[in-house]
């Protein structure tokens, strides 16, 4: 299998246009959950919990949704999230239209489940390709991210007020419309069902394969690779605000932190293919440090976008890189089990990173929260490097 074979592969196309439809309503969540729970929430240290709700529905909703697409296949639920994701866009609009914070929060959890369905996106593209070329097909699916990171934003911009008097919530009706655009290409999909393991060992026997240290290190580092990204990510446009810069400018900034998220995509996986994914993984790590250092230096607009710019490439390197690691050690009956329980703990991270984040930044501020954030990621690289040698 070739580069060019891949850009012929049918599956692997409807896969890469869904997830660049479905994806630009990503971008667009970020900025809507921060500004619509602040205008909503009854005290602003509540603002950040519809964007900490969608992060706790991602916990509970990523390992059924991987048991689920086990069963019935990628396509099924593929077209299960984009439904859901429109039914968070129609409550998202009803809680704005209404004033109603508690429906706020509910549309959040809706599109919180949507959005761990698409994370499997990753591994659907690994399931349409050879063994060899799946870091590549799994780094072009991501690439997929750079487009919603322009698309979503500018038509955040463009619908935020297309509902006027009531603010935001055109953008909330996009996110509706553009899922169910999304669901369009899901009919070139057509993924054999060997490849998600169609005779299954049982629940526990494939929970045993997590003893293996590779299997361990794989979802360790994409825990902390997304946790501490969600960390610093989520709090980024309130913080924005607190020190006097627009909506717009956060909105810029988040822009450019989805680029950086997804451009590398371009060649990462061409990387990993040369130098190997834990070492990618790990070097991702280090810019993950780079990043939080950067956000503690300073509260000036190049210090908001050097960080969250460093904080994309970083989550890149690290995410790819883990997410690489664990396609190529779990056996494929075992995929459907492994991949929920590493979505799920990943879930798990980012969940308790994104409320520990909100707190924070109320109670401590910015530079406090990019210290911690160092911190954490400083033992995680001394353990990833410690884990390294031993195996030596």
């Amino acid at each position: 299998m070739s580069v060019l074979s891949i850009a012929r592969n049918k599956s692997f196309l409807g896969l890469l246009g869904a997830n660049t439809i479905l994806g630009a309503a990503m971008p667009m969540l970020i900025i809507l959950g921060g500004l619509s729970g602040f205008m909503l929430a009854p005290t602003p240290t509540l603002a950040t919990i519809p964007a900490s709700l969608q992060t706790l529905a991602s916990l509970f909703a990523s390992a059924p949704f991987s048991l689920f697409m086990g069963r019935f296949g990628r396509k099924a639920g593929f077209a299960f999230g984009a439904g859901l994701a429109i039914l968070g866009g129609l409550l998202g609009l009803a809680a704005l239209v209404t004033g109603s914070f508690a429906l706020l929060c509910i549309a959040h959890l809706v599109f919180g489940a949507a959005l761990s369905c698409y994370q499997y996106f990753r591994f659907a593209a690994a399931d349409a390709v050879s063994s060899d070329w799946q870091p590549v097909a799994i780094s072009l699916m991501l690439t997929s991210g750079l487009i919603a990171a322009f698309v979503g934003p500018e038509l955040f911009v463009m619908t935020k007020n297309a509902l006027a008097p009531t603010p935001l919530a055109g953008a909330y009706g996009a996110i509706a419309v553009l899922s169910l655009i999304g669901m369009l290409p899901l009919a070139f999909v057509n993924i054999p069902a060997h490849a998600l393991g169609k005779k299954r060992p049982p629940f526990l026997s494939s929970l045993s394969v997590l003893k293996e240290r590779s299997i361990r290190n794989a979802v360790g580092l994409g825990a902390i690779s997304q946790g501490i990204m969600v960390f610093l990510m989520i709090p980024t446009p309130l913080a924005m605000i607190g020190c006097g810069f627009s909506e717009e400018v956060s909105g810029d900034v988040i822009r450019w932190h989805v680029v950086a998220m997804f451009a590398p995509s371009f060649f990462t996986g061409f990387l990993i293919k040369r130098f190997g994914a834990k070492p990618i993984a790990t070097f991702g790590i280090g810019l993950l440090i780079i990043a939080a250092l950067v956000a503690a230096a300073g509260l000036t607009a190049p210090h908001f976008y050097g960080s969250l710019i460093l904080l994309g490439v970083g989550w890149n390197f690290g995410f790819i890189g883990a997410t690489s690691m664990l396609a190529a050690a779990v056996p494929d009956d075992m995929k459907s089990v492994v991949q929920g329980v590493n979505d799920t703990l990943i879930a798990l991270v980012s969940t308790i990173c994104a409320f520990a984040a909100g707190a924070l930044v109320a109670g401590f501020g910015w530079i406090v929260l990019a210290y911690i954030a160092a911190a954490i990621l400083g033992l995680t690289l001394c353990a990833t490097l410690l884990s390294g040698r031993s195996t030596t």
